[in-house]
């Protein structure tokens, strides 16, 4: 083998076994085992919501114990597809060599990015992520941007197999939304998604300007971690005005008969919540608190974060407003304003492609942690 690739394979070896020693293989087994006992348990469908995450983190375990065991089979048959091409004659043996090459450089992009799930070492990375979307300005092109930022996010999530539970979706009045509150269901979902927070901002021309101008738009994405009962997130009802209403739909139009959606008003803080996507009102509420609580809970830690950067004489972190922009005219890019990764296919990464990003951003917020 050619010297370099020698030194490239030994690069490699040296980032996967630091991922493999991180992830625990021999815990990580132990673990699957556990679980596995857990799922086979036939009363353990009676608790619905520990049935789902038993099956969830289940799930995920295998996926990355898969995951790593193939990319160290992929690592040890390089050496000999290397030793197979240098074997070969003429053009056979350029072409098998160019085959390891191509093997090669997909393998390192796919053990990088499973280094990258070893970065996730936050308090709630492992959590689920709620994950909020408003429209800003640009009227109604801001609220058809935040649902195809919406549809990015569901589409990117169903590529994934991640679950995904829709809570609440304000329509606007012409086209798209002007909020819409849903969580996506997935071990380190919060870890991962948290780097997708802040404004995202679109240019485009404009399909509701009937003169064909170029608009620019942008919508506010905003990710918190699910509440756990760890967490000791104790609303008071006293402290909650509860309004009914009637679910609708796009236009105005009424999708329900009956006053099932609710809107919690948390009296101390000012936060509102609604729900309305659940079927009956209780279901509702219960949606709706889940969400009150994780708002409550970002702004207990926003609080403590602000004591520490003040105990450290700075203004603390700033992640900067607007994170990303996606410009359709007058030519086509994707540009991360962190990291500055571009991408020249928009409409494939609105379309869900949106590992390279996360992956770049994690990477991004790991090396500023203590800038």
């Amino acid at each position: 083998m050619h010297p370099d690739v020698t030194v490239d394979l030994e690069s490699l070896d040296a980032t996967l076994s630091t991922v493999e020693k991180v992830l625990d293989l021999e815990e990580l087994r132990r673990r699957i085992d556990e679980l596995e006992m857990q799922a086979s348990d036939p009363d353990l469908w009676n608790d619905q919501d520990h049935a789902q995450k038993v099956t969830s983190e289940l799930s995920y375990a295998q996926a990355e114990l898969r995951r790593v065991t193939e990319l160290r089979q992929r690592l040890d048959d390089l050496p000999v597809l290397y030793e197979l091409a240098e074997a070969e004659e003429g053009a056979d043996r350029t072409a098998a060599l160019a085959d390891a090459d191509g093997e090669r450089v997909t393998l390192r992009t796919d053990i990088e990015a499973m280094e990258v799930t070893t970065m996730l070492a936050g308090e709630y990375d492992p959590r689920d992520a709620l994950v909020n979307i408003r429209s800003g300005a640009g009227g109604v092109d801001a609220a058809d941007w935040a649902q195809m930022l919406m549809r990015m996010y569901i589409r990117w999530a169903e590529q994934h197999g991640f679950g995904v539970e829709v809570y609440d979706t304000s329509y606007a009045e012409e086209a798209g939304i002007k909020s819409a509150t849903f969580t996506i269901k997935a071990p380190y979902m919060y870890g991962k998604l948290s780097v997708e927070q802040g404004t995202h901002r679109l240019v485009r021309i404009s399909p509701f300007d009937n003169q064909g101008r170029r608009q620019t738009s942008f919508a506010e994405v905003e990710v918190l971690p699910v509440v756990d009962t760890t967490d000791h997130i104790d609303v008071n009802e006293n402290d909650l005005r509860v309004d009914v209403y009637r679910s609708s739909g796009p236009g105005g139009q009424s999708v329900n008969t009956t006053d099932s959606a609710v809107r919690l008003t948390h009296i101390p803080t000012g936060i509102v919540v609604t729900c309305q996507n659940e079927k009956s009102q209780l279901q509702n509420k219960a949606a709706a608190m889940r969400v009150l609580q994780a708002k409550l809970l970002e702004r207990k830690r926003q609080e403590e974060r602000a004591e520490m950067d003040a105990l450290k004489g700075d203004g603390g972190s700033s992640w900067g407003n607007q994170m990303r922009s996606y410009v359709l005219h007058p030519y086509q890019m994707v540009k991360d304003l962190r990291t500055n990764l571009e991408d020249n296919n928009p409409n494939n990464v609105l379309d869900g492609a949106l590992d390279k990003f996360i992956d770049a951003g994690i990477r991004w917020r790991m090396a500023n942690a203590d800038a």
